[in-house]
C-alpha cells in the first residue's frame, strides 16, 4: 500500500530546523534574527506556490525554567514581536508548517499551541512524522528525536513522558542562559552550541583558562604548559644518559642552556617544574584512570553522556532512511535534523537531509605545542533546502544564507591554534528520479504513523 501524503502538493518545499529560539535570560539572545526575517521576506515576496517547514526545534522551550505551559508562547510573542509578525505576514503568503522536536516538544502535548501559532499563519501537526507529494514520489519528514535514546519521548504526546535529555537541558542548560552574564565573557549561552554532549567538560575547561582566570595566572602558567612535551622528552634524554646508553644529547642541552645565561635557568628551572609533575602525574595515573573511567559508566548508565560519534550518529540516521525507503518505495527523500549537522547524501535513486541549525556552531582545536587547553572556534552555518520537480526529476536545493564568523577569539587563543577547516562541502543541486514502481503485492504493515488524537483513542 502506497504511503499517502498528509498533505495536497505544493510546487516547493523549503526546510529549516533547530533555530531554538527562546530560553531563560541569555538564552533569549538570538543571534540570526535578522538573517532570518530577511529569509522570511523573500518567501513572503516570491510568486511561487511555496511551503515552509520547520522540522523541529523552533523554539528552545526546554530551557524556559521558570515558566509553564502556554505562559512560554507568551514569553516567546512578547521578546520576538518583529518575528511573530513576519511569521504572520509571510503566511498570509504561503503555507506555513511547524513540526515538534525534543526541544520544543511541548507544541506536540498542548492544543492551545495549535490555535495560538495559527494566530500567526503557522500550521502546527503535533506528529512524529509528516509526509509530502513531490511529483509522483513521496517526501518524508520528521526531526529525528524518536531515534535518539537520549532524547526520544516514551510515549508522544504525553507531557509527562520526557527523555534524560530534557532534565538535562532543565539542570545544565538553562542554568546557563541565567549565569552567563555574570562572566567576564558573557560565552556560557552558547552551551547548547557544544555537540557532542561529552565535549562540554573541555568547552568549559578552554573558556575558563583563557577568558575567566586571572590573567597573572593564565601567563605564569603558560611557559610550564608550552614546555610541558618538551619536558617529557628532556626526561627520557635524562634517562638515557643516565643509564649510560647515549649521552651526547643531555651534554648538548647542557651546553646550550649555560651558554643562554639567566634565560637558560629559567627554561631548566620550568623544565624540571615539568618533569617533577609529570612523575607525579604518572604515579596517579592508575588510581585517576579507574576513577574516570567508573564515573564515565555510571554517567552513561544514566543516559548523561553518550560517547557514539558524530559518523556513528549519522549512520544512525542512514540506516533509519534505508528502511523508510524499504518499507515505502515512493518515498524520494527522507528529511531530519537534530544533530546540527547539514548534510545531503544520495542513497541510490533517493536522497537523505540534514537540516542543520541556525545556531552558532562551535569546533575544537588542538594547541600547536604544549598541554594547554584546547581552542573552540566558533562559526556559523545558515542553511535551507529547498525540494521541487523540475523536467521529471526531483531536486533538492541546498542554500547557504551568509552570516559572518564571529571574531570572539583572545589573542593568546589565536597566537596557539591554525585556524580550522571547516568546510564540509554539500552539493548546491541534488536531483532523484521522480518515478517509482509500486509493490504488486499488498502490504501488510500498520500505517506509518497515527495521529496523536488516533493514539489516544486506543488507548
Amino acid at each position: 500500500m502506497a504511503l499517502q501524503p498528509t498533505r495536497q502538493s505544493s510546487k516547493e518545499y523549503y526546510f529549516i530546523s533547530d533555530l531554538h529560539i527562546g530560553g531563560d535570560e541569555e538564552l533569549q539572545n538570538v543571534e540570526f534574527e535578522e538573517e532570518l526575517l530577511t529569509f522570511l521576506r523573500g518567501l513572503q515576496k516570491s510568486e511561487e506556490d511555496i511551503e515552509l517547514i520547520v522540522n523541529g526545534d523552533a523554539f528552545g522551550l526546554w530551557e524556559y525554567t521558570e515558566l509553564d505551559g502556554i505562559e512560554k508562547f507568551d514569553a516567546l510573542v512578547d521578546r520576538y514581536p518583529k518575528l511573530f509578525e513576519q511569521f504572520r505576514a509571510t503566511g498570509e503568503r504561503i503555507l506555513i508548517t511547524f513540526i515538534p522536536g525534543n526541544h520544543d516538544y511541548e507544541l506536540a502535548c498542548y492544543p492551545e499551541y495549535v490555535d495560538r501559532l495559527a494566530e500567526y499563519n503557522i500550521t502546527l501537526e503535533q506528529e512524529v512524522v509528516i509526509t509530502r507529494p513531490v511529483g509522483d514520489r513521496v517526501i518524508w519528514i520528521e526531526h529525528g528525536q524518536q531515534r535518539d535514546p537520549n532524547n526520544k519521548s516514551p510515549d508522544f504526546g504525553n507531557p509527562y513522558a520526557n527523555p534524560p535529555g530534557y532534565y538535562v537541558n532543565r539542570h545544565i542548560t538553562g542554568r546557563a542562559g541565567q549565569l552567563s552574564d555574570r562572566g567576564k565573557f558573557n560565552w556560557l549561552k552558547d552551551i547548547q552550541s557544544v555537540t557532542p554532549m561529552t565535549q562540554i567538560p573541555d568547552w568549559m575547561i578552554s573558556n575558563y583558562f583563557y577568558r575567566e582566570m586571572s590573567p597573572i595566572i593564565r601567563y605564569a602558567a603558560v611557559p610550564f604548559l608550552l614546555l610541558f612535551n618538551i619536558s617529557v622528552l628532556y626526561l627520557g634524554i635524562f634517562l638515557v644518559d643516565s643509564f649510560g646508553i647515549w649521552s651526547t644529547p643531555n651534554r648538548l642541552i647542557v651546553s646550550v642552556l649555560s651558554q643562554l645565561s639567566i634565560v637558560g635557568v629559567l627554561i631548566d628551572v620550568v623544565l624540571a617544574v615539568n618533569v617533577a609533575i609529570f612523575i607525579l602525574l604518572l604515579v596517579l595515573s592508575l588510581p585517576l584512570f579507574i576513577l574516570v573511567r567508573d564515573v564515565r559508566q555510571t554517567l552513561t548508565r544514566f543516559g548523561l553522556l553518550n560517547d557514539e560519534d558524530p559518523r556513528e550518529v549519522y549512520d544512525t540516521y542512514l540506516e533509519g532512511a534505508r528502511e523508510v525507503f524499504e518499507q515505502h518505495p515512493e518515498v524520494a527523500a527522507f528529511v531530519y535534523g537534530h544533530t546540527h549537522r547539514a548534510s545531503v547524501t544520495e542513497l541510490n535513486d533517493r536522497v537523505v537531509i540534514n537540516t542543520g541549525t541556525w545556531l552558532k556552531r562551535l569546533s575544537r582545536q588542538s594547541v600547536v605545542l604544549g598541554v594547554l587547553p584546547r581552542v573552540f572556534y566558533s562559526w556559523y552555518r545558515l542553511n535551507y533546502v529547498r525540494i521541487s520537480e523540475e523536467d521529471g526529476a526531483i531536486v533538492v536545493d541546498y542554500e547557504i544564507v551568509e552570516k559572518p564568523n564571529p571574531t570572539d577569539l583572545s589573542l593568546l587563543e589565536r597566537l596557539l591554534t591554525r585556524n580550522p577547516n571547516i568546510d564540509n562541502p554539500i552539493p548546491h543541486r541534488t536531483t532523484v528520479d521522480s518515478t517509482w514502481r509500486p509493490l504488486e503485492v499488498e502490504s501488510t504493515e500498520q500505517p506509518i504513523h497515527q495521529s496523536t488524537r488516533e493514539r489516544g483513542e486506543r488507548r
